[in-house]
C-alpha cells in the first residue's frame, strides 16, 4: 500500500524535505542548511515549522503569560470565564 505524501505549504518554499533510509530531513533552500534525521515527515515538519523568535521564554508561569496578554486572574464564580478587566470587583 503507498503512503500519500502531504503536500509542502505554500510558505515553506524556501524549504525541501528529503527522505533518506536514516530519517527525514528539511533543507533550508537559502542558506543550505540541512537539519535532521527526524523519524517520520510530520517531525520534520514541526520542526521547520517551530519559531525560535517566540515570546515563551522558559520557566515562564501560566499566570505571568496571562498578565503579559491582559488576561484576568480573577475568574467570576457564576459563570467559570475570567473576569473582565484587570481587577476583581470589589465586594
Amino acid at each position: 500500500m503507498k503512503h500519500a505524501i502531504p503536500e509542502t505549504p505554500a510558505d515553506y518554499d524556501h524549504t525541501r524535505i528529503i527522505e533518506r533510509p536514516d530519517g527525514c530531513y528539511w533543507i533550508d533552500a537559502e542558506s543550505g542548511e540541512e537539519y535532521g534525521p527526524f523519524g517520520s515527515l510530520l517531525e520534520a515538519v514541526q520542526d521547520m515549522e517551530y519559531n525560535a523568535d517566540s515570546d515563551y521564554e522558559p520557566g515562564e508561569t501560566v499566570a505571568e503569560a496571562e498578565d503579559e496578554l491582559g488576561i484576568s486572574d480573577w475568574i467570576d464564580p457564576d459563570t467559570g470565564d475570567p473576569g473582565e478587566g484587570s481587577h476583581r470587583p470589589v465586594e
